[in-house]
């Protein structure tokens, strides 16, 4: 008898290319056909089919207070009922500009955008009239969206030179982009030499968690900081990923870094589409309608999405969400840590971000996470799924844990990977 997600996945084929709207939805990683998901609440999610499963996606980082939670459904409803887009200027965009730069003080001003992508593009295209120079320079392993500039591999060697990994962008504009090895001091010195006043801006993820999950080594990120001061280029972390999850003010407050510009998305959208960058007022100064950098977005700002937001960042703040997210994450590491060491697997976690690497470590930067056995990988996937618990379906992506998770999940879930690794 075919599913109902496999009857959905064979019409979105006809279309929507490869099925999905997203390519890391459509299982290539982990081999077989996507779930579709009929509705979620807290720490689950119901198939089409009827299954009920425990949800490490959290739609890849926003639903840190878990799905549909109350007090950010309420304010989705009630800001609608006032109308779900203006393109005009709102009270909430404020109330949400002021709430970031008061957490995140490295930012003295900020813009909304849509999405992730937006953000960091942006970051790169005012990095670029701030400085008035081209080239950028990104982490192997670090994702910041699909913007032409960053959608680029590393060559053979550290200071190689980008050639595209996407069709359609053209090798001009790669060519712009340096590609280097994350936690190497050496080759960000190197490549400053080698490209003497032409670098705009460094922009990576502070915590890199779209390779799996790995940290940076020792002092590695204040060295970044004091060679982009040094030679007059702009630092930018993409915080999409863990602002306002791993610490009330991001990563940057863990290691005490401020950087001249932040994006940011995930969190402060309440699982809507969201997006914003901001940073040092004197850049952000550089942007239309002040500045000569162009930047606009018609829903930017939108008011059901910041109403949303703020309500999600209100909550975590009233209810100490930080600290109830490194207890849970703490006692699913604890969990877990121990059947990984047994079989020589690698778990990495920091707050409610974890990963669980088919590979001895240690890990620090892409080469060393793809030595990762994939395929075992994939069957542990498909084994913990059968058994009711979804991770993310690729050994190269972070999971993500939410306050709605409670011990009861935390003990299937240890169970559950118990008994796939066991299987395998």
């Amino acid at each position: 008898m075919t599913s109902r997600s496999t009857e959905l996945f064979l019409a979105a084929r006809s279309r929507i290319p490869g099925g999905v709207n997203s390519p890391v939805r459509a299982f290539r990683g982990v081999g077989g056909e996507p779930v579709f998901v009929e509705r979620a609440k807290g720490s689950r999610i119901w198939t089409v089919d009827g299954v009920e499963l425990i949800d490490y996606v959290g739609s890849w980082g926003p639903a840190i207070l878990g799905h549909a939670c109350p007090v950010v459904v309420r304010a989705v409803c009630d800001a609608s009922q006032r109308g779900v887009s203006f393109g005009i200027p709102n009270p909430l965009e404020v109330e949400m500009a002021d709430l970031i730069c008061a957490w995140m003080p490295a930012i003295e001003k900020v813009r909304m955008v849509n999405s992730g992508t937006e953000a960091t593009m942006s970051c790169l295209r005012l990095a670029r009239g701030f400085t008035r120079r081209d080239k950028i320079i990104k982490f192997a392993g670090c994702y910041h969206g699909h913007a032409d500039s960053l959608l680029v591999k590393a060559g053979s060697g550290a200071l190689t030179h980008g050639q595209p990994d996407s069709a359609g962008v053209p090798r001009t504009v790669a060519g712009e982009t340096i590609v280097l090895p994350f936690n190497n001091i050496e080759a960000i010195r190197a490549a400053f030499r080698e490209n003497k006043e032409q670098i705009a801006g460094v922009i990576l993820e502070p915590i890199p968690a779209n390779a799996g999950l790995f940290f940076p080594r020792g002092d590695f990120l204040h060295q970044l900081q004091e060679e982009c001061a040094r030679n007059g280029a702009v630092l930018i972390f993409d915080e999409v990923m863990t602002g306002f999850r791993v610490a009330r003010g991001g990563a940057q407050q863990l290691y005490g870094i401020r950087p001249d510009l932040t994006a940011l998305g995930k969190v402060i959208g309440g699982g809507l589409p969201v997006g914003a960058f901001g940073g040092r007022a004197e850049i952000m100064d550089c942007l239309s309608p002040d500045g000569p950098v162009y930047q606009a977005g018609t829903l930017s700002g939108n008011p059901v999405a910041m109403a949303a937001g703020l309500a999600q960042l209100q909550e975590l703040e009233r209810i100490d969400g930080w600290k109830l997210l490194e207890d849970i994450g703490a006692k699913l590491e604890k969990a877990l840590l121990s059947i990984a060491s047994e079989r020589k697997l690698t778990f990495y976690r920091i707050g409610s971000m974890f990963c669980l690497f088919f590979a001895s470590g240690p890990i620090f930067d892409l080469e060393s996470a793809q030595h990762s056995d994939t395929k075992k990988f994939a069957q542990f996937f498909h084994s913990c799924l059968e058994r009711g618990i979804y991770f993310p379906p690729s050994q190269f992506e972070t999971a993500f844990i939410s306050t709605a998770h409670r011990d009861e999940d935390i003990e299937q879930t240890a169970r559950v990977v118990g008994e796939a690794l066991t299987k395998l």
